[in-house]
């Protein structure tokens, strides 16, 4: 990750310095569009970190989130400049997230900016590996899709003030593409690195308060984030942290996690991860481990472990002490925290409690950070909610069936005959004229944001590369289809 970061520092320092600028464009040209709260231009990054506003939990209220939407009906169309998707313009691609895109969204009904993360379901299912082998012991893993969908269930419960909100989730099972709208945080994140500019310690230390706050949520609410990084710590419009992209996260029962697999970013990753022999790890330490990478990123501007070897990075973090360099220079209080969270003994590392009670974090106790239950409130995401988003695959028919839905790029039912698809309800996707699938004597009113489209348009408009081979026809697509099922059922008996 320490050569991703280097390639794409510039790349992410145009992006986030031009955002702003570009959503105040959009709206002078607008004229009647307000610019939102979360897109006001604000202070540079250099700005004293005492003329910020306060945090929620630094005033002492907290004002409940408002609920996510789930929409289930999605129209979408090429515009002159943009995309149309329902009451969302789209317009230029202005980050990217663990499994698609992040584009600038303007909603026109409230007449406020989003950024939307795109995912391409087609080319998650394409990643799940339908004809691989499933192991015969130990744990089924986690299908790319079923990741996303658990992502989204742990977003819509989650909040706190130094976690980003997931706004509306539109998941039309028509179409490819899953759409998640979030509060836009036109500052970006909270640094670039590598940086020739770190902060000073006092603003380090304002950021990294916010972390720990979110963090402690995070782990209270039995989530683990495990890619904790400067580009995923993103700035409010009132200068604050907020935690965004939950893509690798892992939820646990108990008081930690046991985990075995490696996920996130590997200059963050802590020592028992990138250890051969080690068969699982702690979950919380893991977090606090990347925490202290992003703190002495924070005041020096870049990892303490780089190579851009994999095999060298990964023996630098296992077995070379962390080195400070003696410009700029810190105090001994900041060095004695990064060496305790730099730990490579999970055991021993410093945990989350003791970070809030730590000497540098509290300035010697004169700013103490709230407590646990001053902040924090329990939420929970069920597997039957999880479950709602997402169908796992355990026979050969479904996967036929999932073979021929990506062959024709459509997620509608393959198996109705020709005849009876010239008469689908228009007004019903999906309903069918005749047998039992009756009309109904009034066809339901479409949500108002709800406009004509056309299908093709939108798949090869809003995401590229997502083109199947289609040799087949229909009719002989279909027959071929029944006949493997047909050939499944009589070998089960």
């Amino acid at each position: 990750m320490s050569v991703e970061i280097e390639g794409r520092a510039e790349h992410d320092s145009e992006h986030n310095g031009e955002l702003a600028d570009m959503v105040a464009d959009m709206n002078v040209a607008g004229q009647r569009i307000t610019l939102p709260s979360g897109c006001k231009p604000g202070p540079s990054r250099t700005t004293r970190v005492s003329d910020r506003k306060m945090s929620l939990q630094e005033r002492g209220s907290r004002m409940p989130r408002q609920p996510t939407i789930e929409t289930k009906r999605v129209s979408i169309t090429d515009a002159e400049d943009c995309v149309q998707l329902n009451q969302y313009k789209l317009k230029k691609e202005i980050g990217k997230g663990s499994y698609g895109v992040v584009k600038l969204a303007y909603n026109e009904d409230c007449e406020k900016y989003y950024a939307m993360k795109v995912v391409s379901k087609k080319r998650l299912m394409k990643q799940c590996g339908f004809f691989r082998r499933m192991p015969s012991k130990g744990p089924k893993p986690a299908f790319p899709l079923e990741k996303v969908y658990k992502e989204i269930a742990i977003l819509k419960k989650l909040d706190h003030h130094n976690v980003v909100k997931l706004v509306e989730v539109l998941d039309d099972p028509d179409e490819d593409g899953l759409h998640m709208a979030f509060d836009l945080m036109t500052k970006g994140q909270v640094m670039e690195v590598p940086t020739d500019h770190p902060f000073t310690e006092e603003q380090a230390q304002f950021y990294f308060r916010d972390i720990v706050l979110g963090i402690e949520y995070l782990h209270y609410n039995k989530i683990i984030h495990r890619d904790i990084k400067p580009s995923n710590l993103l700035l409010g419009d009132d200068g604050h942290v907020k935690i965004a992209d939950f893509g690798v996260s892992n939820e646990f029962e108990g008081t930690d996690a046991n985990l075995s697999c490696t996920a996130g970013t590997p200059a963050f990753m802590a020592p028992e991860m990138v250890t051969e022999h080690e068969l699982s790890y702690r979950g919380k330490a893991l977090d606090v481990w990347a925490m202290g990478v992003t703190l002495y990123c924070f005041v020096f501007g870049k990892c303490p472990f780089y190579d851009v070897n994999i095999i060298s990075l990964h023996n630098k973090i296992k077995h070379k002490p962390v080195a400070f360099p003696d410009t700029p220079s810190i105090s001994d209080a900041l060095k004695g925290l990064i060496e305790r969270m730099l730990d490579k003994n999970p055991e021993s590392r410093i945990t989350i409690p003791e970070i809030k009670l730590d000497a540098w974090v509290t300035e010697n106790g004169s700013d103490p950070l709230p407590l646990e239950e001053e902040h924090c409130t329990a939420v929970e995401v069920t597997e039957e909610e999880v479950q709602q988003g997402v169908t796992l695959i355990p026979k050969l028919s479904t996967v036929i069936l999932i073979k021929t839905m990506l062959r024709k790029r459509s997620f509608s039912n393959p198996f109705e005959c020709l005849g009876v698809r010239t008469q689908r309800s228009m007004s019903l996707p999906g309903g069918l004229l005749t047998g039992s699938w009756s009309l109904p004597k009034a066809s339901p009113q479409l949500p108002p944001t709800l406009r004509k489209v056309s299908r093709e348009a939108s798949r090869e408009g809003e995401l590229e590369d997502l083109h199947e081979d289609d040799t087949l026809k229909e009719s002989e697509d279909e027959k071929e289809t029944l006949t493997q099922i047909k050939k499944e059922e009589s070998f089960n008996g």
